[in-house]
């Protein structure tokens, strides 16, 4: 896959990937700034600014953004994590211009817009989505709970993307304008452009509309790092939910480390299929379980392998949790077949392959290695690495990260019911 990446002169890195597949255009632009990079007392930032970067621009109007993109028949959508947040649209080719216009709008002409009005508004969904999102929905507030269970309350992974209510609260229009200036600067992101396009004409137009932005300061990057501890974290939380649930958070190797893949493989191995580890063994076999998932994030500062399963009616969740203790015991002392790694890595190839197969999830993988790695065309030696994996490397992953002094347990409980008036 042929690549073009270069940077502006005010620091914009833009990353080109012509593919006359379709007659459409993907836009995907990654500004490295997450939940990480707030500080205690000031969380949720970097979503609220997901939010507030469709609330209009100089020269956009409120929820203008959508209006102009669903026009023409474009689709478009923002996110945040721990490290990053995007913002992405999909058009039909003939509009390219149209989506770099409206995307460099926000990056260079939002704080002229922006207002306290604005800022109530977009903190009120956002409240309100944290009501509806954790703490109303079923195991809503799991995460967040291993979050603080996994981390010192100083390491930026310690509280979740969304925020705490207070903290969205007490922010003000001025801190909220500080923000934009230190991130949401042309040297602090990353514009990708996969689909049918005529290179050149695409330079000429993200020149016109990005190339006058003016350069933002350094940005502030720190390389937290994480305390070891020494014992397992337990913690135990109860929610008006069915069935009680055994959350686990294990530290691993951060994305981009020589073992992230290995790791990633060993989630595969022990909970991705009906033929993987943990569901043949809880949920087929035993039936103690009625579900168990395992995923590595993407996470820069350090790994985290998240491994979640959902007890059956009646099954106490220390049960569960021997259970699942029981076999990656086995898994690392005894290893895996050959048979087990070769389906591990098929099912990881063919998730690669339909992340570049679309547009839109191309554009978003090679943002992942633009703004992380430093260079788009990573992914492809990461796809090859994949393939270098042995048995004895999944072996290792297991028996030196797995265990229970490097990791942390959250039980999710079912309320006790109340009792009946008489």
């Amino acid at each position: 896959m042929k690549l073009d990446q270069y940077t502006l002169d005010n620091g914009l890195r833009v990353v080109l990937n012509e593919d006359h597949a379709a007659p459409l255009v993907a836009i995907n632009v990654w500004y490295h700034v997450g939940s990480k990079d707030e500080k205690p007392g000031r969380t949720g930032f970097a979503h609220l600014f997901e939010h507030l970067l469709f609330s209009g621009s100089e020269n956009v109007g409120n929820n203008e953004h959508f209006r102009y993109v669903q026009s023409v028949g474009g689709i478009l959508n923002g996110s945040t994590t721990f490290d990053r947040t995007n913002y992405y649209e999909t058009l039909p080719s003939n509009h390219l211009a149209l989506g770099l216009w409206l995307e460099s709008d926000r990056m260079g002409w939002f704080l002229p817009a922006i207002t306290q009005e604005k800022l109530d508004v977009q903190r009120e969904v956002v409240k309100e989505e944290r009501r509806l999102r954790y703490d109303n929905a079923p195991y809503g507030t799991a995460l967040e709970e291993l979050l603080k269970i996994s981390y010192e309350p100083d390491y930026p992974y310690f509280w979740p993307t969304i925020g705490s209510m207070e903290d969205l609260g007490a922010a003000t229009l001025e801190d909220v304008k500080d923000f934009f200036r230190t991130w949401y600067v042309p040297n602090n992101a990353v514009l990708t452009l996969v689909g049918d396009f005529v290179p050149a004409e695409a330079k000429e137009l993200i020149e016109r509309y990005f190339g006058s932005i003016p350069r933002g300061a350094d940005v502030p990057r720190t390389s937290p790092e994480r305390k070891p501890w020494h014992n397992e974290k337990r913690g135990s939380i109860t929610s008006p939910v069915q069935l009680p649930r055994v959350y686990r958070l294990y530290h691993l190797p951060r994305f981009g480390d020589p073992e992230w893949v290995a790791a990633d493989l060993l989630a595969y191995v022990l909970s991705v299929g009906r033929a993987s580890r943990l569901d043949r063994a809880l949920v087929y076999e035993k039936q103690i379980a009625q579900d168990v998932g395992s995923f590595l994030l993407q996470t820069e500062a350090s790994g985290m392998m998240i491994l979640v399963s959902t007890a059956r009616e009646g099954v106490d969740p220390a049960v569960l949790a021997d259970a699942i203790d029981e076999e990656i015991s086995r898994l690392a002392i005894h290893g895996i077949e050959p048979s087990e790694l070769e389906r591990a890595r098929n099912q990881a190839e063919t998730g690669y392959a339909h992340e570049i197969e679309a547009f839109s999830s191309r554009a978003d993988l090679l943002n992942t290695f633009a703004t992380f790695t430093g260079d788009a065309d990573d992914f492809q030696a990461l796809l090859a690495s994949y393939r270098e994996v042995t048995v004895e490397q999944i072996r290792s992953i297991a028996e030196r990260f797995l265990r229970p002094d490097n990791r942390s347990t959250l039980w999710v409980l079912p309320e006790s019911p109340e009792p009946e008036s008489r």
